[in-house]
């Protein structure tokens, strides 16, 4: 008994020094980009080795490990997301502005004929188990599907409120949070249907959302300023936390165990995941104001996130020391 109460002391007792032992981000570079107009989704293609940044008419395209520009997808009227099907060779942009999703080629990043989805696409996420695509369309209440392999329609999901974010935990399950709502759905890929909705309260207007797949914990950026932990298999909400405002994107680091949550008043609030219920805060990293998107490579470690300054165009990069 003695033994089993001395290793637990132990256990709690290492928990700040392994939150105090976590990474500190700092500004590495400043990466210029040509064009103007607002910023929404940053992508990190892993297998690629590229980062795509949503940028009003066009997508800029990065190399992800020298970080030099390395190419443009234009005509792209209010693009917001875009989805990456390495296996299929094809990447897939949201059109807000012509209700439509245009797929590109991810070697030569070459355009292909536009296909028409539902109201004002916003996000849009590879689902690689059944490898169809999820287009959430922010003024249709509904989620179109797409093959991935060649762009078809493969159906549609009624929300019964408009969608922002969705993650895929690979295993046939789909999260996507319904911002008016308050509101994040559990939604069965194969049958394509909503198994469940799980109220966030006190967490309202949810925006961002990343996953702990090994843990089955969803991360929720939502705009009354919280962090919100929810259990994927019961839905319950097990922590809150404080965070900025007008959250915008969120992202998870299995490896190092940090969660990410990039908010409108330029900083990234940084937390530690002590257990999958309790998380620290271990740093906020200012990062420029009015930013408020964000992309994360699990590779490297890099947060990118685009801005403006004095109206040039910039992704600022912040490496871990």
């Amino acid at each position: 008994m003695k033994k089993r109460l001395a290793a637990f002391l132990f256990c709690l007792a290492a928990i700040p020094v392994l939150a105090a032992a976590a990474p500190n981000y700092q500004l590495s570079k400043k990466v210029a980009v040509a064009g103007a107009g607002g910023w929404d989704y940053v992508i990190v293609d892993e297998v690629g080795r590229r980062v795509y940044i949503a940028h009003s008419t066009q997508v800029d395209v990065l190399d992800a490990d020298s970080l030099a520009v390395v190419g443009t997808i234009p005509n792209t009227p209010g693009a917001h997301g875009i989805a990456i099907a390495s296996e299929f060779g094809r990447g897939y942009i949201t059109s807000g502005k012509s209700d439509a999703v245009i797929p590109f080629d991810l070697k030569t990043l070459k355009a292909s004929a536009e296909i028409k989805v539902g109201k004002k696409p916003d996000a849009i996420v590879y689902e690689p188990l059944t490898k169809r695509v999820y287009v959430m369309n922010g003024d249709s209440d509904s989620i179109t599907v797409l093959n991935a392999a060649d762009g078809s329609v493969a159906g549609t999901i009624d929300l019964g409120s408009g969608p922002e974010y969705g993650v895929s935990d690979d295993k046939g399950n789909f999260y996507v949070n319904l911002e008016e709502k308050a509101e994040t759905l559990h939604i069965d890929v194969k049958s394509m249907k909503v198994v469940h909705r799980w109220p966030l309260a006190p967490c309202g207007t949810p925006t961002a959302l990343a996953m702990d797949v090994a843990n089955e914990r969803l991360f929720v950026g939502c705009r009354s300023k919280h962090l919100g932990v929810l259990n994927a298999e019961t839905g319950k909400l097990v922590f809150t936390a404080p965070i900025g405002e007008r959250v915008d994107a969120a992202a998870f680091d299995p490896s190092t165990k940090l969660v990410f949550l990039s908010t409108g008043d330029g900083k990234i609030s940084i937390f530690y995941q002590d257990s999958p219920d309790k998380y620290s805060l271990v740093q906020e990293l200012t990062t420029a104001k009015g930013a408020k998107t964000m992309g994360f490579d699990p590779k490297t470690k890099r947060i990118y996130v685009p801005t403006s300054d004095n109206g040039s165009m910039q992704v600022l990069v912040y490496d871990a020391h």
